[in-house]
């Protein structure tokens, strides 16, 4: 389908990060041309090829989730959506852009890795996508790639300090990463828990012959993950860089976070609605049940969550990603019955993410414009997106969700559009649903279907990070 020269979307309750207002919208070129109090002079002289009625709707920018795997490889298998079908699945829930991760081989060059990247992407996406770049082998010359990188829009790059023998980076190189990154005006992401240590504790637990899904989540310390984000944070701030702090999880990592921005360091942090919604009670289903939960960091148990919301609400954690990357119960998760750290890490959601963050609107965790702006402006902001993305503005990106704040659903595996048979949050009830959706003026999702097509979204070079230190 192909976007009209022009539409109008009257009558809705506009809400971005920073104003909610009864107006008038209108798209030109795939763009947001100009909005218009409702019913008032200037909005009676919006006129447009197309009108659409978004009477007793939210709308909203389209969701940013800066955080998927697609088609990744990990644990002997691979994620089950790959860019086509989790984009589409993403445009099903009110995401329109996705920045994905392209994976350095070790011992090869960034952009190697960078191409393959562009390659399983290119002419698959249902909307706009960018990259960051895995960093598995820190060396002089991956670190003078990192400029070139930053000049072409790819401007943040993520270490590890965990999975030794994966994607395990020593201190020494998280540190020249970092000194490389203030220089070029890159951001360094960090997976922070101590792999080291938890390797040990992993022998351990198996030699006890402690093997279900629930021992992923004992044997991965909430003060491992606290101990790690401490160390990044101070190698962060030696280096004089900034540094984002990828699915934080547990209370004692919050509380590092927070202790660092009291002090002023340029510290932010990303948390995940498993982490919100979900708990190590869901690691300890019984019948391997749990294994369908297992990713990292882990779940934790309920108490964490409170740390989470609040530091949401107060912007010591600025983002809320999904970390999608989903692996079938049946033939990828069952390859860790009898050794849990054979279970392929990672979990389903970017389908949900926009409706779970809208149901913590109506239980009292967030309000509405910070719903918006932890799922669509900070991420934008945060990677170099803004104001192009994440907002209702003259000039951005068409990118529009109509959202049903009434609507009831049931999120199930039955009806979601995710190429994987579970769903991580199946029989939840919530209240609000995405009713339509545009891509760059495109309608992609409408009464029900699918309208949009592979390849309609767009690669997208990103600037360096606008988020304020």
């Amino acid at each position: 389908m192909t976007a009209p020269e022009s539409t109008v979307i009257r009558g809705g309750l506009v809400i971005t990060a920073s104003d909610e207002l009864h107006a008038d919208v209108l798209v030109q070129g795939g763009r947001v041309a100009a909005l218009a109090a409702h019913r008032s002079a200037a909005a009676e002289a919006l006129t447009a090829e197309r009108t659409i009625d978004a009477t007793g709707r939210y709308v909203i920018p389209g969701g940013v989730d800066a955080h998927t795997h697609m088609d990744f490889p990990f644990g002997g298998t691979f994620s089950s959506d790959d860019f086509e079908t989790g984009t589409r699945a993403a445009a099903w829930g009110g995401t329109t852009t996705v920045v994905d991760f392209a994976v350095q081989t070790k011992g090869r060059a960034l952009r190697e890795g960078l191409d393959l990247w562009h390659a399983k992407a290119e002419g698959k996406c249902a909307v706009d996508y960018a990259f960051h770049m895995i960093m598995s082998d820190v060396n002089q010359s991956t670190l003078k790639e990192m400029d070139g990188l930053v000049e072409e829009g790819v401007t943040s790059f993520k270490l590890f300090t965990a999975y030794p023998g994966v994607f395990y980076s020593d201190d020494g190189q998280i540190f020249r990463a970092m000194q490389r990154a203030g220089l070029n005006g890159g951001l360094i992401m960090v997976h922070a828990e101590n792999g080291l240590a938890i390797d040990v504790l992993v022998e351990q637990a198996l030699q006890r012959g402690e093997t279900d899904p629930r021992h992923h989540g004992e044997v991965r310390k909430a003060l491992l993950e606290a101990e790690a984000t401490h160390r990044v944070i101070r190698l962060a701030q030696v280096a004089g860089a900034p540094v984002y702090v990828v699915h934080v999880s547990a209370q004692e990592a919050v509380a590092e976070l927070v202790r660092a921005r009291d002090e002023g360091l340029a510290v932010f942090g990303e948390t995940c609605p498993q982490y919100l919604f979900l708990s190590a009670d869901n690691l300890a289903e019984p019948d391997f049940e749990g294994a369908k939960y297992v990713c990292s960091t882990p779940l934790r148990p309920r108490e964490h969550q409170a740390a989470l919301w609040r530091s949401l609400r107060t912007g010591d954690l600025q983002v809320v990603s999904t970390d999608h990357c989903p692996f079938c119960f049946q033939g990828q998760k069952e390859l860790g019955r009898g050794d849990f750290s054979k279970i392929p890490n990672g979990m389903p959601g970017v389908e949900n993410r926009m409706d779970l963050l809208h149901q913590a609107v109506v239980d009292g965790h967030l309000t509405r414009r910070r719903w918006i702006e932890v799922a669509c402006a900070a991420p934008a902001r945060m990677f170099g997106l803004y104001p192009k993305k994440g907002t209702i503005a003259p000039g951005a990106d068409a990118d529009i969700v109509l959202y049903d704040p009434g609507a009831e659903q049931t999120i199930s595996a039955r009806t979601h559009h995710m190429n994987v048979d579970y769903s991580a949050y199946e029989g939840k009830r919530i209240t609000g649903r995405v009713d339509k959706v545009l891509s760059r003026g495109v309608v992609i999702v409408e009464d029900g279907q699918y309208t949009g097509r592979a390849g309609h979204g767009w690669y997208t070079p990103r600037a360096n990070c606008q988020y304020p230190y």
